[in-house]
Formats: structure tokens, sequence, C-alpha cells
């Protein structure tokens, strides 16, 4: 048998719980944030799936949604949240609606960022509708810069009767550091914001929940379990399902500790729940690394050469910030004190040496590319030295 119960989470539970309840009081005028970090598999999404799960009232509505790790496209989590729904009665144009919903017939991009962005906030608004509602953002760490903007904005949207949590690895080992970084700035400044870390189980919980499996688990059982899976919820699990049925010496056979995910897992029931006080796990194990360098073994192919880097000037650098920022021509005009006519003539340089088609897709490209981006210095001077930084 697994384990079904969680492991000292009361805290953490009660804290989205009144978060909840500040909502379906009405005492906000903005929507109330909670923000759930820590490393993979320590149980962010169980965490969040348990809170839904016991919030008094039932949500009216949840809108849950979340990167796409290997092909990031523009709006993602409103893509995800909008996959699946009739969207032909909401009250908004067909092409916007198409065009962030990623529908394969939408049309090429029309609108403005800011007018995107706009048309995105009212979309949820029509979706919340009178509410109260749960807005759920999972893996905020790999989401496309359009994204992140959104989730910023709808944090501080006047009179939406929600919840918005969100779940994320720490900024520093987002898809885009920097922008994530500002992302959870801006939740983090919202009054009464729930902030949370959730990090490895101490022996004390990998005892508890052995206990659940094992009537007297001994404690060298304990302490070995818990070297090996590093009290990660996740390996924890993991180590219990391969041996269910077993005897409890099985654990201690010798075997590879389970590895951890490259994103965090859906919602286990059987998970147990961490304390939010704990250190965080470390992102990677030297199992993992130890794949990734691997040398290819003999007569395999060899593996594909890495993009050349794209010499930008510091001034397509700075532009290319902006457009990350999502910024329309005149607002990056204003931002470095330009003409909107050289803004232009910078977009399409960087167009041109990305080889995308579309403001976008460059900002994109910038999120994929970004270690292998490099600089030139002509007469607009040096990059400034923040730019870019090799990672």
């Amino acid at each position: 048998m697994l384990p079904v119960s969680m492991v000292g989470r009361a805290g953490e539970l009660a804290e989205l719980d009144r978060a909840w309840s500040s909502v379906v009081l009405g005492r906000r005028r903005s929507p109330a944030v909670a923000v759930v970090t820590g490393g993979p598999g320590v149980g962010k999404s169980l965490l969040v799936a348990a809170a839904l799960d016991g919030f008094t009232p039932r949500p009216e509505v949840v809108l849950s949604g979340t990167a796409r790790v290997h092909s990031p496209a523009p709006y993602d989590w409103l893509a995800a949240v909008l996959s699946g729904r009739d969207t032909t009665r909401l009250d908004l144009p067909a092409d916007a609606l198409a065009w962030l919903a990623q529908q394969p017939t939408a049309p090429r991009e029309r609108y403005a960022p800011g007018t995107l962005l706009r048309l995105a906030v009212r979309t949820v608004r029509v979706l919340v509708g009178a509410g109260p509602a749960v807005l759920v953002v999972e893996d905020l760490h790999a989401l496309d810069p359009a994204s992140l903007n959104l989730v910023g904005e709808l944090a501080t949207a006047d009179g939406l009767p929600a919840l918005l949590v969100v779940a994320t690895r720490p900024a520093a080992r987002a898809v885009s550091p920097e922008l994530a970084g500002r992302t959870l700035a801006r939740l983090c400044g919202v009054r009464g914001v729930v902030r949370q870390h959730l990090g490895p189980l101490r022996p004390a919980e990998v005892a508890e929940v052995l206990t659940q499996v094992y009537a007297d688990p001994r404690p060298e059982l304990v302490h070995e379990v818990w070297r090996r899976t590093a009290g990660n919820p996740y390996a924890l699990t993991e180590l219990l399902a391969a041996h269910s049925g077993q005897d409890p010496d099985a654990l201690l056979a010798p075997a590879g500790s389970p590895a951890l995910p490259e994103s965090d897992p859906a919602p286990f029931p059987s998970s147990p729940a961490v304390p939010a006080s704990r250190v965080a796990v470390p992102e990677s194990r030297p199992g993992r690394l130890a794949r990734h360098r691997a040398v290819p073994a003999s007569g395999s192919a060899p593996a594909p050469a890495a993009p050349p880097p794209v010499c930008l000037t510091g001034r397509e650098a700075e532009v290319l910030d902006c457009l990350v920022a999502g910024m329309s021509n005149k607002q990056v005009a204003r931002a470095l004190g330009i003409s909107v006519r050289t803004v232009t003539v910078h977009v399409s340089n960087l167009l041109r040496k990305t080889g995308t088609a579309s403001r976008t897709e460059v900002a994109l490209w910038s999120v994929r590319q970004r270690p292998t981006l490099t600089q030139s210095v002509d007469h607009e001077g040096a990059a400034p030295a923040s730019a870019y930084p090799p990672q």
C-alpha cells in the first residue's frame, strides 16, 4: 500500500484556505495571490491540488494552465486554459481568441503587443465572470514572456474575484531568469501575498510516511531511505511504488536513487507533502548529470553541433530585451531615447539575423537561444556587461 495522507502540510493548506476565504467574502478589490516555490518533485502541484479539493465553498470557476516546456509559444498559459472550451459565446474578437488559443487556423499576428495583452486579460475576466474563481499557474519558470506579462497583470487586475495560485521553481532556474524574477517580484509585492517555499522531508517525516506503508519501520531503514531519496517526496513515492508489496528490507537493496523529473510531476494522491521551511532540493543529481555528459558510444551518430552565436550590436540587444518584455515600438523608443523609425530598423535587423518572422517569434527565440548570443561593438557603443550573460 502506498501512503495516502499528507505529511506536515496543515499550515500551508490553512494559509491557502485563508486566502481563498478573503476572496469568497469579497474583502479584496484585486485577486489574492499565493506563490509556491521549490525544486522538482517537492510537491508543489500536489499542494495546489489538495488545497483546491479542500476549499469551501467550492470555486465556481477554476482556470488552470501550464507551459509547453519543449516548444513555448505566446500565451501558452491562456491557450491551455482555453483548450477544450467553447469560446464561440465569449464576447471577444474571434480572430484574437483564435490567436490566444493557438488555433492552427488563426490569422497571423495583427494586434500590437499591448492590445493583445489587454485582450488576454479581458478573456480571463469573461471566463471568471462573477466568480469566485481560482487561477492556477503551473511551472511559471517555463512560461513564455507573454504569459509572464499576463500573470503579472492578472495579479493586480481591479475587480477580479479570484485567487491566483502560482507554482514555480526559483527564478534562477527559470527559462528566462530575469523575466521570471521580475514577474515573481511583482507577484510578491501584492498586498497580503502568501509565499511558501517547499523543500525536502526531514527523517522524522520520512518515518511518518513509511509508517503508513509498513507497521513499524526500523530506525536504520528510515535513515537509509531518507539518505537515498534526499527527502524528496517524488523520489520517495517512486521508491515505495517500485517495491510495493515487498518486505521493507527490499528498500535497502542496492539500486540507483529514483531520478527527479525534468518538470514537476502531476499531482500524485500518494505523494507526501513537504514543510515550507526546509532547504530546497538540488535541481540536478549526479546520475542525471552523468547521462547528459556521457560520450556517445562507438558507431553512434555524433551529437548535433550547437548553433553558431548570433552577433548583436549593443543597441540591438537593448531592443531585443524590450521586445521580450512585450513593449511596442513606441514604448521601446521612449525607453531607449531613440526614434520609432530607428526602432523599426533594429527590429528588422533582429528578424533578419535570427531568421524569425515576427516580434513574438524573436522574443521566444531570445529566451531559447540566450546562451549562444554574443555582441559586437560598433559606433553605437559596447553592450552593457549584464546583457545576455553566459549561463
